[in-house]
């Protein structure tokens, strides 16, 4: 009996080395061993430009592991951030950014974090099926917008010469013509439901934060449609010749309100 247990053994021993053998084997080898941290930012930048933005995010980490303390570490770092905002990840990226602002202030990097930062907000502002359901940005949250501003804002403030500043100075003024149209479209739909004196709160509130904003002269058309259908005459005939006065030809006063067909606000 005892002989016929040992002669087990061996066959044992062997599926148990060809296991371990075999799960040696499936250890992923790091290929980077060995390269230098330029060689490394050049196959990440590859795998970045060509869309695998998983295998760059991996290669852009090692690099900052690798080349820490260095410009090309922080570049390194700014780099994954933008990986991260391709790849759809938009909560890593803006976490990433935050990461690079705060541990380096002082980085002759700092507009493109700002400008970077901006755009990912902005981006998801718009939202993924805006195409599909001609939704514009005036009519979802507007929380990520208004952190957009705010990085824009900042880097325009701090990097009035930075390379960046134009395009979000540009940006910066959609933004404040998409938070106006907001207002209104909000205005409007309390109008559409009778909702008078909440239309009329909400028009005024476009009126007052947003100057010159395009959707002031549907804001003041509604606030006289709502004054009207509330009996207040007064009122309806003082914001009527405001209406006049700074939109001589406004097509609310002629057509009514307008039927949407294209965004607005689409220039990029």
């Amino acid at each position: 009996m005892l002989r016929s247990r040992l002669s087990v053994f061996p066959g044992l021993l062997a599926v148990v080395l060809a296991c371990g053998l075999s799960a040696c084997s499936t250890v992923t080898e790091d290929k980077t061993v060995g390269w230098s941290p330029n060689k490394i930012y050049s196959e990440a930048k590859d795998e970045l430009n060509s869309g695998a933005y998983d295998k760059a995010i991996g290669l852009f980490e090692k690099l900052e592991g690798r080349a820490a303390g260095t410009p090309l570490a922080q570049q390194a770092e700014l780099e994954k951030a933008y990986a991260y905002y391709k790849s759809g990840d938009k909560a890593q990226a803006l976490a990433t950014l935050d990461r690079f602002l705060k541990l380096h202030p002082a980085s002759p990097a700092l507009d493109y974090a700002l400008y970077l930062k901006g755009i990912v907000n902005f981006n998801e502002d718009l939202g993924l099926f805006s195409f599909v359901t001609r939704q514009d940005l005036s009519e979802r949250d507007q929380k990520a917008a208004k952190e957009s501003f705010e990085s824009f804002k900042e880097l325009s403030s701090r990097f009035p010469e930075s390379r960046f500043t134009p395009d979000a100075l540009q940006r910066m003024v959609y933004i404040v013509n998409s938070l106006a149209q907001y207002e209104v479209h909000v205005a409007r739909y309390y109008y559409s439901r009778g909702a008078y004196v909440a239309a009329i709160n909400r028009a005024q509130s476009a009126l007052m934060d947003y100057q010159n904003a395009p959707a002031r002269e549907e804001a003041l058309y509604i606030m006289v449609k709502s004054y009207e259908a509330l009996g207040m005459t007064q009122l309806r005939d003082d914001t009527q010749r405001i209406l006049a006065q700074n939109y001589p030809k406004s097509e609310y006063v002629s057509q009514g309100f307008k039927t949407k067909d294209s965004p607005w606000w689409k220039i990029w």
